[in-house]
């Protein structure tokens, strides 16, 4: 195998696969790089035998040439030593050449590696999906899911279940849960399907976080395809796997509450610094716990007390208070959480109750919402 190719195209293809590289596998292979060079161009994968991450590089694009094939083939190279060489070569070409025993010499300039490498018939095969049941959503749009709903997934390994994020799919629509049984987020999308096949699948929150990290922001369509144990995210020019969590997601629609006995409208920003300037005395406290009151005059009142450190008072202007006077605590960094992630200016809090979990969603969007458990403070 013997081929020439830009090098800044190598480096973005190395970076993208090496998310799937682990160090840490039973099965050593695992730890290189699988590179085929074919009459199309060059492949690149990585694996962890959870995700694996498959990286296509073209012979050309937009008539400028990317790859000289001088002859094909195929070779694995270890993942951490390939990838600083790439990064670090002096000039923009780098050629890639296998001799015997699997030799591979890189050259770039006045530069030159040799580095051992493995059989590439070794390497585990990818999964063979059926492309029958394909769904389209735009890339921007599925990192916003991702954002939104990552971060509230599980991260102890007791319910496996929950460190997933659940995504069902029916009639045209995406609806992707996470939970850790302390707070849970919510984004429904309207997406393309050419089936009316429904999904309820659970995907490791792990796999969608380096998922989103590859992904351009453009508007470009992911195809996504769904087996009984394996997702696929496919884009021009990437193919992305992910193993499925085994087991049933347990039933999160009976824990949003359908009704509320104070409702407050107030501006996300400012609510979020004033959480955030509570939280600093509340850190080091128990889990980091703010109390929440309503006033007259549609005033708020944030307050934390950690008596060996001190105590913070804030008063915050909101647009408008509906309801019952409510006095609640809870985690302040559940509550920064799910601001972050929410768009516009304006939210409304929902509260049912001191005890009971309370919504807080965006003014006039409906597909998106967000549920914190309060904390028990005596």
């Amino acid at each position: 195998m013997r081929f020439i190719i830009q090098r800044d195209r190598l480096v973005q293809s190395v970076q993208d696969v090496m998310k799937a590289v682990s160090s840490r596998t039973t099965i050593p292979i695992l730890t290189g790089i699988k590179i085929v060079a074919t009459e199309d161009g060059v492949t690149l994968t990585g694996s962890d035998s959870d995700i694996s991450i498959e990286s296509f590089i073209p012979i050309d694009e937009d008539d400028k040439e990317i790859v000289k094939i001088k002859s094909t083939g195929s070779i694995v190279l270890q993942a951490k030593f390939f990838s600083e060489i790439v990064k670090k070569l002096p000039t923009d070409q780098v050629e890639i050449e296998v001799e015997n025993n699997y030799q591979t010499v890189i050259r770039s300039g006045k530069s030159e590696f040799n580095l051992n490498g493995l059989d590439a018939e070794e390497y585990p095969h990818l999964p063979q999906i059926e492309e029958e049941n394909v769904f389209k959503i735009p890339t921007d749009l599925l990192k916003a899911m991702i954002r939104q709903t990552v971060f509230a997934v599980s991260t102890s390994e007791t319910r496996p279940i929950l460190t997933g994020v659940n995504w069902k799919v029916s009639q045209n629509e995406l609806i992707c849960i996470a939970t850790d049984s302390h707070r849970l987020a919510l984004r429904k999308a309207i997406i393309e399907t050419e089936s009316d096949d429904s999904y309820n699948v659970v995907i490791p929150g792990k796999s969608l976080n380096e998922l989103s990290k590859i992904l351009d922001d453009n508007q470009e369509m992911v195809q996504i395809v769904i087996t009984n144990n394996q997702v696929l995210f496919k884009t021009k020019h990437l193919l992305f796997f992910s193993r499925l969590l085994e087991g049933n997601y347990p039933d999160t629609t009976r824990l949003i509450p359908n009704d509320s006995k104070t409702d407050i409208i107030v501006q996300t920003k400012e609510f979020l610094h004033a959480i955030d300037r509570a939280s600093l005395l509340a850190r080091e406290g128990r889990n980091n716990v703010v109390k929440f009151t309503t006033n007259e005059n549609s005033i708020i009142e944030i307050s934390s007390n950690t008596p060996e450190i001190g105590k913070v008072v804030e008063e915050l202007q909101c647009q408008s208070i509906e309801g019952e006077e409510i006095k609640i605590s809870f985690s302040a960094k559940y509550m920064m959480d799910a601001l972050k992630t929410l768009e516009g200016t304006e939210i409304k809090v929902r509260f049912t109750g001191a005890m009971r979990p309370f919504l807080i969603q965006p003014m006039h969007d409906e597909s998106i919402l967000q549920l914190i458990l309060p904390v028990r403070t005596y």
